[in-house]
């Protein structure tokens, strides 16, 4: 590369290098992030598992909850979710201390509310609760001063549990594929965001699109990713997670992909976006 040249990234934007995060003088209250897509396949989960992990590597103290009935989340860190506490104890009044359903992973700094399928009757009961959206919010506000993030996995719908995620958080997180059909549904999503910022949650915001599961040898891809950034530009992070066989092989060992392959380009990939989520000021 000559002396000057501007690089451009994956989003045509110049390539910068974003330092490492400073430490925090303390800890808390949490900034709660729900993780939201209502398309499948998207590296959601993946994402979830390993921006968590990479921030729980910068010091952050992060709490991931595992809010899909499918439990991908929990299984994929190796956490015990049957015939133990979940979060459909928690939001059905059968457990009323969270820190008895928390449990501590591999990684220093991560912890998990975790979920299995008792989950998919959750919608069911919670239908004829009063202010039946607010429940995981009302969950989480219990915990958040021990944390300083606290990512929700969402179902991939826009069900009564995502509204509830939603209700409970922030901001959203968009993990994209660079897939057409991926992309057709992110305006659905954010018209939703919308009406839950109009009529429960004045606060919630969308906080950024991660663009996932990126070819760069494909013209589909490349035309997908463009189209991103042109339709909601600086909404798109700098940061692209790259198509690699290494993060379904770490779900299925049940590790981050930085226990499980720390020089694969992931690994660089979910530091850089924990670097530039913080930059961004998503997460202190």
């Amino acid at each position: 590369m000559a002396k000057g040249q501007v690089v451009l990234g994956p989003t045509g934007r110049p390539e910068t290098i974003i330092p490492a995060p400073k430490p925090l003088a303390q800890h808390g209250p949490a900034r709660i992030i729900a993780m939201c897509n209502q398309k499948g396949g998207v590296g959601k989960t993946t994402t979830t598992i390993n921006l968590g992990a990479a921030l729980a590597r910068y010091g952050r103290r992060v709490l991931l909850v595992d809010f899909d009935p499918q439990g991908a989340l929990s299984a994929g860190l190796g956490v015990q979710a049957h015939d133990v506490p979940t979060i459909y104890d928690l939001i059905l009044g059968k457990e009323k201390d969270p820190q008895e359903v928390i449990q501590h992973t591999e990684t220093k700094n991560l912890d998990v509310i975790p979920a299995n399928i008792d989950l998919s009757a959750a919608e069911v009961h919670l239908v004829t609760e009063v202010a039946r959206e607010q429940i995981l919010a009302g969950v989480l506000r219990k915990v958040a001063a021990d944390y300083d993030v606290i990512l929700i996995d969402c179902q991939p719908s826009l069900g009564l549990l995502t509204v509830n995620a939603l209700t409970a958080s922030h901001g959203v997180l968009i993990p994209l594929a660079c897939e057409f059909f991926a992309l057709r549904g992110v305006a659905l999503l954010i018209e939703t965001v919308e009406k839950v910022r109009d009529r429960l949650n004045p606060q919630i915001e969308v906080d950024g699109i991660i663009a996932t599961m990126y070819d760069s040898r494909t013209l589909h891809a490349r035309e997908v990713l463009e189209r991103v950034v042109d339709t909601f530009g600086d909404t798109v992070f700098d940061t692209v997670i790259s198509r690699t066989v290494k993060l379904p092989d770490a779900s299925v060992a049940a590790k981050s992909i930085f226990d499980y392959a720390p020089t694969n380009l992931a690994s660089e990939a979910y530091l850089k976006l924990a670097r530039e989520v913080v930059q961004r000021g998503v997460v202190a």
